[in-house]
Order: C-alpha cells, then structure tokens, then sequence
C-alpha cells in the first residue's frame, strides 16, 4: 500500500518501548530502512549525536515514553518528578526535531510523527505533569508544522490513548479486572487498540499520500477524546 516508504530512511527514538517496537515492525516490514535507536536523549548533545549519526533521515519517528505518575496531587508533584516528565517528552522533541529539519528543508522533503498523548484533550485531575508535557508537544507540533509545511515537510502527532504497549498497558495491568472495567466504561469501542492500528495511521502520515496534513495533533483513542 505505501510503495513510496520502501527504501526510505526511518529514525525511531526509544525503540525499545512505548510504540517504538510496532513502529520498527512495520515500517521494516513495509521496506524502509529502520534505524532503531534506544539510548538516552536527555541532553543536547545526545540529540545532537543521533541525528548526525543517523545520517540522512527521511522519517523522523519521535516516539517517547515516560512515567506519568498518575494518581498525585497537584500539590503533591514534586519538582524532580516535574522536571523528569519535561526531560523525556519535551525537550528531546524539540532538539531532535531541530537537528533533523535543516536537511528535510534542504531537500524540500521530509516527515517528522510524533506519538504523543490523547490526555491533554481530556480533562484528567491527578495527572498534571505528563498532562502539561504531552500538551506541550501538541503545541509545538503544531506550530512547527505549518512553520516548516513550506518547505515540504509534514510535522504530525498521533494523540493516542488506549493502545496496547508495554509502556502504559503492560499485561498485568489489562489482566486486572478493575481495568477491564474502566475499559469498558471508558471507551467506546471497548478495548484496546492493536499496536498494528496505530502504526498504520503512521504509516499514512509517512506516506505521500499524507501531503496535505499539516500540524495536526490527530486523537486515535477509540472515542476516548476527539
């Protein structure tokens, strides 16, 4: 279905976690040159390393996970723990997008895909910080994408929630009754999404055939949040 992905250079970050296994899985199977990397992006210069390591890059997967803490007090968070959130999905976004972009808008040609969250369109207490950070990358998705949609580069972010990764939804957690039933209760299609349904939705936005998206933060949540 998406021939113009074959031969395609893929660079997917935390490639061991999060949607970083299903992405590499797929993209692999589609034809494209994965380049899966599942070290530490915390500082510039790690950032900085990859993407000059990674060479040319003509897909950008920026897929990061992190503790969400949930069930804290807003009073409760404390600083480091704020600052963690921040570390893991904010910062590496920009620094990795902004090391990326000069070739793609050299070559008039590029597409970067967030996996983000669904939770900032949703009003959730007991959540703040993750919540703040995932909105973050929201926010600046879309105000790199239609800075960048003129050179030909798409910046998009799947805004997921309720899909099947060991990162939020390890096995023990979907065995646990009580989650059954807040799955059922919670979204409408009653269950959660296969790993599979979400990487076809990156693998339109990789795709030509996905010109036309621009900055958009696209909810894929079963009905959870739109």
């Amino acid at each position: 279905m998406y021939d113009a992905i074959k031969n395609k250079r893929v660079l997917i970050t935390h490639a061991d976690r999060f949607m970083g296994p299903a992405s590499a899985a797929s993209f692999t199977e589609h034809g494209a040159h994965v380049i899966a990397h599942d070290g530490d992006l915390s500082t510039e210069d790690a950032c900085h390393d990859l993407v000059e390591k990674a060479g040319v890059i003509d897909i950008l997967i920026v897929n990061l996970a992190s503790p969400n803490h949930y069930g804290t007090l807003v009073t409760d968070v404390a600083e480091k723990d704020w600052q963690e959130v921040f570390d893991l999905l904010v910062h590496p976004l920009h620094r990795l997008t902004r090391f990326a972009l000069p070739q793609m808008i050299e070559r008039k040609q590029g597409k970067i895909i967030v996996f983000g969250s669904a939770v900032p369109l949703r009003p959730m207490g007991r959540i703040c910080a993750y919540s703040a950070a995932r909105g973050a990358q929201i926010s600046y998705v879309k105000s790199v994408g239609v800075e960048v949609a003129r050179h030909n580069v798409q910046v998009n972010l799947i805004a997921q929630n309720w899909v099947e990764n060991p990162a939020y939804f390890p096995p023990e957690l979907q065995e646990n009754p009580k989650f059954q039933k807040n799955l059922k209760e919670q979204v409408p299609l009653g269950r959660l999404a296969r790993p599979e349904e979400d990487t076809a939705l990156a693998l339109f936005l990789a795709s030509d055939q996905s010109d036309f998206f621009v900055g958009q933060a696209i909810p894929f949540s079963g009905g959870w949040a739109s």
